[in-house]
């Protein structure tokens, strides 16, 4: 399901700030206004001396510099939680002995080798800098189409009227959208648990990245070993790196998936002139409550629901295979290992608050609705054909199961053993190594899948 990316819905009137004007006062006296511009100009320079060097439609700088203060005031530091006491060392050590153990454990349950050479454990504001240039990616395509449409609605003798107050406004545009962003990025920061915790590899290739302080607090109530925990998590975030590590076109896909769902947004460029009224250049926030007054929701488009069906199928695909894995690797070794499965599949399939904050930024949620009938399709082909098989597939997009079949397992099974048309003369390995060396190939001779 979409939503309107970057908060262009109408506000929720249970949700009013603290600092949003009241109509119980009264007109402000002269001295006041005066006092009011004065702050209102102050704070708009200091805006736009902070905003940073950046360029485009987002201003990142003013994200990241958001989203790090908003980390600071809410208490979360670099300072590292828990585990110290239990394992005899820092946090650090603890996540690295975790995926140490995580890994042995994953390579008799899956074909696919160790995907991370890194792995580190991350505070919040360390989840923001490794990841914002993804989000940068993600981003840009949303904020474009938006920012694009306010210039493109303009008469043309407006535009050239206007002369640098278009600059100008782009620039504030810019801001807004960046303070919004950085909002989000350290609600997100405070709950998630790995890198790949939305789906997504939104870190650096090849580091399997955990953060301690976020799972100890998702540990509190499940009386269950925080070691425990740590041991579940890091197996399913080694899981992922496995598949992003050597099935190159996955990563590929699922961020150009989101892209051309991104790119698709259009706007309705007529609501443009109810909103004239209401915007003063001079006041950042004016922009902001424009951009939430509902009027720039954008539609989505055929094409746009396309892409949704086939990430949706994708991610599922994704996290149910992660799901058999690590439940096949961890087996009977940890005695809340399948309480811990099914917390987490919920977590994951109904939509936690991290996917909530992503969908007020992208414009979709990322929920894999259909992970079980994936898991369940992915533990029948292991069953009936091996592991070798199943995890084959992912050797070509080709390959790979249809949102049909996840409502027909049996028959996607039956299909592979019929004959085995499907995998027949390929070798696992062999494919892995050939489409890796099709990424390290320069830029110009890459072709798409």
């Amino acid at each position: 399901m979409s939503k309107p990316p970057f908060g262009f819905g109408p506000p929720d009137p249970d949700k009013r700030g603290e600092n949003e004007p009241s109509d119980s006062g009264g007109q402000p006296s002269g001295a006041e206004a005066f006092n009011q511009l004065g702050q209102m100009l102050s704070q708009l320079g200091q805006m736009l001396s902070q905003a940073g060097s950046s360029t485009g439609p987002v201003n990142y700088d003013l994200a990241k510099q958001i989203a790090l203060q908003n980390l600071s005031s809410s208490g979360s530091t670099d300072v590292q939680l828990g585990f110290s006491s239990s394992s005899g060392g820092d946090s650090s050590t603890a996540v690295r002995d975790a995926a140490h153990l995580a890994e042995l454990w994953l390579d008799a349950a899956t074909i696919l080798p160790a995907g991370a050479t890194t792995t580190v454990a991350w505070s919040a504001r360390n989840w923001v800098e490794k990841t914002l240039p993804t989000w940068q990616r993600l981003c840009d395509p949303v904020a474009q189409q938006v920012s694009g449409a306010w210039v493109q609605a303009l008469p043309e003798e407006a535009k050239q009227a206007a002369g640098p107050l278009l600059s100008m406004m782009g620039q504030m545009g810019g801001m807004a959208f960046g303070s919004q962003l950085g909002n989000a990025l350290a609600q997100l920061a405070s709950e998630v648990l790995t890198s790949s915790e939305v789906g997504l590899p939104l870190g650096p290739a090849a580091t399997s990245a955990l953060l301690p302080a976020n799972i100890e607090k998702f540990t509190e109530g499940l009386e269950l070993p925080t070691s425990e925990v740590l041991v579940f998590i890091a197996a399913r975030e080694a899981a992922h790196q496995r598949l992003f590590a050597h099935v190159p076109w996955l990563r590929q896909r699922l961020l150009a998936t989101v892209e051309e769902f991104a790119s698709g947004i259009s706007v309705d460029t007529s609501a443009l002139e109810q909103l004239a009224g209401q915007i003063d250049p001079s006041n950042p926030a004016s922009i902001e409550e424009a951009m939430s007054s509902g009027l720039l929701e954008p539609q989505t488009s055929p094409e746009q629901k396309a892409a949704l069906n086939r990430l949706e199928t994708l991610l599922a695909l994704v996290e149910g295979w992660v799901d058999v894995v690590v439940a096949e690797a961890i087996g009977d070794r940890l005695p809340g290992a399948d309480a811990l499965r099914e917390t987490l599949r919920r977590r994951r399939a109904t939509g936690g608050p991290a996917e909530q904050t992503f969908a007020t930024l992208v414009g979709l949620e990322l929920r894999p609705r259909r992970m079980r009938a994936a898991s369940s399709l992915w533990k029948l082909v292991g069953d009936q054909h091996g592991i070798e098989k199943r995890d084959g597939l992912w050797s070509h997009p080709d390959l790979m199961p249809t949102a049909d079949d996840l409502d027909e397992p049996l028959d996607f099974s039956e299909r592979l053993g019929d004959g085995e048309s499907t995998l027949e003369g390929i070798d696992p390995i062999a494919e892995i190594e050939r489409t890796e060396r099709e990424k390290n190939k320069p830029k110009g001779d890459e072709e798409e899948n």
